[in-house]
């Protein structure tokens, strides 16, 4: 595939990276020359310095035969252009732009992104994305990540192993001797920050990140199975309310309105606007640094506070601070992974990285075949596919214990007429059925594969 990417910042270089590894045909539209040295220094792919909304630039990028333009410079009007002068000068077929303001992503501007106004084909807001990645946490109490696939009938959710899980030193394959009736499949583990694909000779260890594949009725059920009860919170501490705090806070109060949801924003201004648009919440004013506001927020009594603030290191310092003052829980946006890494050492329970929100959303729109979902996790190592089961494919039709899998992919679920079916050496996948696999990033093309159709079947 050929794909021109405007901008090289986080979200591009992460696109174009994930992109060339996987031999695409990749072109770089930046203007920072830092920028432009550091994908030189990193990436195999082609870069062009200009300024990406323009025709001349476009062109020297190859439009006239891209399959695809992704617009993610730090502009959003530079976005739109380019996706326009892309569409009808050079005829894209699909252009997907990043929308950071949400004037334009407001009822007023609904006609804006028509086919006849800005074609754009698909609209990113990183904002909401990561919104809503907080929001999942917070309804699953006791999970790092949750993401639900196939209308939320099977979940894929993370959780950390401690010293009191039941499952560790078990072997995977005993699980379901000693969980007969519970719809679960260990999909993936993270040992010493390396992804581990299991087999059923593989065990869990204390310190481990699993993800697990659970059909939704079950996830008490399960969370309960890996030693995590915890009650989902009533009370949430939001510090930061630019666009993520505000996102995050209107759509957990809406749908949640019986927790008590506090905002601590620095920015006089930004306050009062959060005040009169968020009826119910309620808003504080101050640095959210000061032990003094904190506890005037009651930040002892808090069960989960949520940093997202547009500092990196004031999210982390805060999330630190807010633990100590007594608040149970703090997941943590941050854009830097080195404090991903020092997560136990800082005792902040989750990280929310935005990039892998916007990539994942990015990456859907990509995915050939008849995929359905997807999601990139573990720091875009391995992708979460949903996708539906052809004829042809060669998952369908013969035992799973048949199907030599490659090693890094794995059956998480299938979904047959909304029943949710968890994967046995016995299970035959049928057409039609909707299949969710776990895979590392090397194994994505295969998996591509298996929701593809072939030539034969015509």
């Amino acid at each position: 595939m050929k794909v021109i990417i405007c901008g090289a910042g986080q979200v591009g270089f992460s696109i174009a990276r994930h992109l060339a590894t996987e031999n695409n045909d990749v072109t770089v539209i930046e203007r920072s020359p830092e920028l432009i040295d550091k994908l030189r220094a990193s990436l195999d792919v082609r870069v062009v310095q200009g300024h990406a909304s323009h025709p001349t630039m476009l062109e020297q990028a190859g439009a006239a035969d891209a399959d695809m333009l992704i617009a993610v410079t730090q502009s959003d009007e530079v976005n739109m252009v380019a996706c326009q002068v892309g569409h009808a000068v050079f005829s894209v077929p699909t252009k997907i732009a990043r929308i950071r303001a949400q004037s334009y992503l407001s009822p007023l501007a609904a006609d804006l992104f028509k086919r006849e106004n800005l074609p754009i084909d698909v609209i990113i807001s990183p904002e909401i994305e990561v919104a809503r990645a907080i929001i999942r946490r917070l309804e699953v109490p006791g999970a790092f990540d949750m993401v639900p696939f196939a209308g939320d009938r099977v979940r894929i959710v993370g959780i950390h192993l401690a010293e009191d899980c039941p499952l560790v030193d078990t072997p995977l394959r005993h699980l379901t001797e000693l969980f007969p009736n519970l719809n679960t499949v260990i999909v993936g583990i993270i040992r010493n920050d390396r992804l581990i694909v299991p087999t059923g000779d593989d065990q869990l260890l204390v310190g481990d990140s699993v993800y697990v594949s659970v059909d939704t009725p079950h996830m008490e059920r399960t969370l309960a199975a890996f030693g995590h009860e915890e009650e989902e919170a009533r009370r949430v501490l939001v510090i930061g309310g630019g666009n993520v705090g505000f996102f995050l806070a209107r759509e957990f109060h809406r749908t949640h309105p019986r927790v008590n949801i506090k905002i601590i924003e620095q920015d006089l201004a930004r306050a009062e606007y959060l005040s009169e648009q968020l009826p119910g919440v309620v808003v504080l004013r101050g640095d959210a640094l000061d032990t003094d506001l904190l506890r005037e927020a009651n930040v002892q009594e808090t069960q989960t506070v949520v940093t997202v603030s547009n500092d990196d290191e004031t999210n982390v310092l805060a999330a630190v601070l807010a633990k100590k003052e007594g608040a149970q829980k703090a997941i943590t946006l941050t854009n830097n992974t080195t404090y991903a890494s020092l997560a136990g050492t800082l005792g902040i329970d989750v990280f929310v990285d935005p990039r892998e929100s916007t990539v994942s959303s990015i990456l859907q729109h990509m995915r050939r075949g008849r995929i359905r979902g997807l999601r990139s996790l573990a720091g875009g190592r391995a992708e979460v596919v949903e996708g539906e089961a052809l004829e042809t494919s060669p998952l369908v039709g013969k035992p799973l214990r048949e199907i030599r899998l490659p090693d890094g992919i794995i059956i998480g679920a299938i979904i047959r007429n909304d029943q949710v079916i968890m994967p046995r050496g016995a299970t035959i996948i049928e057409p039609g059925d909707r299949v969710v696999i776990f895979a590392t990033s090397e194994r994505i093309r295969k998996v591509e594969e298996y929701f593809s159709v072939r030539l034969e079947f015509f």
